[in-house]
């Protein structure tokens, strides 16, 4: 098997383990803050077993990547508990729209046509998952969803514009950051039952640890169109699982709203990794 062989089959295990968290934050009785309290205690520790010495660089960058990492997991437990799997994860994948429009005023880069064409289909997108939505919690939770989007693009910016070492270590603090911000949730009697204690050391350990350990292993084996296209797994997957162990149905605009954001970044990132390849076969050439 070749190096790029296993940089495919690890980055389809890591979006399989993401796509898991759905089902188990529905499965967990615990509320969201106390459900991310234990969680990311789990992950914190596989990090240091996995990378040792790795995780504990700290410094203003890996500060902030740590808050917006902590912010992603954060809010996209509460989403899911206030609204349906499918609403949080489709919503949590505006990420890339929102690096669309923050991305030239923030590293001064190009604003090219293609790309204000996807925020215009991708917003229209994300409006289907309000309409018909009545309960209160729904709406709240689609919010929120957004805002962990929102948080994810300023992860993926933050992590973009660091040094590539302070990738690990900004995970890692994220998962200790998110306990802090947790602990007034658990405190001061940190019951928790044997069966929800299982489920959320299966989510600490392997859906966020051990997925993350994973993809940072692949990306260095494949180039970052396979990567993001073969992560799209994650949001399609999330809802199935939920459907099939939950019995959690998404609606359908929200089924239609998901197929537009998702096909709309999927046709973006093949338009412009084909023209990138043809510019640089091009310069080959000359």
């Amino acid at each position: 098997m070749t190096e790029h062989q296993k940089g495919i089959i690890a980055i389809i295990l890591a979006a399989l383990l993401w796509s898991t968290g759905g089902l188990f934050i529905k499965l967990i009785t615990l509320d969201a803050y106390q459900l991310s309290f234990y969680r990311s205690i789990f992950s914190a520790l596989t990090f240091v077993i996995l990378f040792r010495k790795k995780v504990f660089v700290f410094n203003l960058p890996v500060f902030i990547n740590g808050l917006f990492y902590a912010g992603i997991l954060i809010l996209f437990v509460i989403a899911t508990k206030l609204t349906t799997a499918a609403n949080a994860i489709f919503l949590q994948y505006t990420a890339p729209i929102y690096v669309l429009i923050l991305e030239p005023i923030l590293l001064k880069t190009k604003l090219r046509p293609i790309n204000v064409v996807s925020v215009i289909i991708s917003f229209f997108g994300m409006t289907l998952f309000f309409v018909g939505e009545i309960s209160p919690t729904h709406f709240e939770g689609n919010l929120v969803a957004l805002l962990s989007g929102i948080c994810f693009a300023a992860f993926l910016i933050g992590i973009r514009k660091s040094d590539e070492s302070y990738r690990v270590p900004a995970i890692f603090w994220g998962n200790i950051f998110i306990p802090i911000l947790c602990f007034n949730a658990v405190y001061p009697e940190f019951n928790i039952d044997l069966k929800n204690f299982l489920m959320i050391a299966y989510l600490g350990i392997f859906q966020i640890g051990l997925a993350y350990a994973v993809f940072t292993y692949s990306i260095k084996r494949i180039e970052g169109i396979e990567a993001a296209l073969i992560a799209m797994i994650e949001p399609v997957m999330n809802p199935i699982w939920v459907f099939l162990g939950y019995g959690e149905k998404p609606s359908p605009f929200a089924i239609l709203g998901g197929l537009i954001i998702l096909s709309t970044i999927t046709i973006r990132t093949i338009i412009t990794e084909r023209k990138r390849f043809n510019n640089k076969n091009n310069l080959k050439q000359l």
